[in-house]
């Protein structure tokens, strides 16, 4: 195994933890904003306050991208696997 089949590999790896924690980060995101704007035009300065709505947010959106999450992955494990034999040698 070469440097730059590792560089390959942890290049493919980073991009697949990328792509699978955007949508969770994404909506926690905007969740985060509404519950910013809504504190600040009611004036309501709860600091705990927007804490449930970005769990319930990031829950929700993975109940909704589960399943998209978890063919990534197997996707990424079976090519992993399979191309096992080109990475000893």
């Amino acid at each position: 195994m070469n440097e730059a089949v590792v560089i390959e590999l942890g290049q493919q790896t980073l991009y697949t933890i990328l792509i699978l924690s955007a949508p969770m980060l994404g909506i926690g995101l905007l969740a985060g904003l509404a519950v910013s704007i809504f504190q600040a035009t009611t004036q309501i300065q709860e600091a705990t306050l927007a804490f449930i709505p970005k769990i319930v947010a990031i829950f929700a959106s993975i109940v909704i991208f589960g399943p998209w999450l978890l063919s990534t992955v197997i996707e990424f494990t079976t090519n992993l696997f399979s191309n096992l034999s080109s990475f000893i040698q």
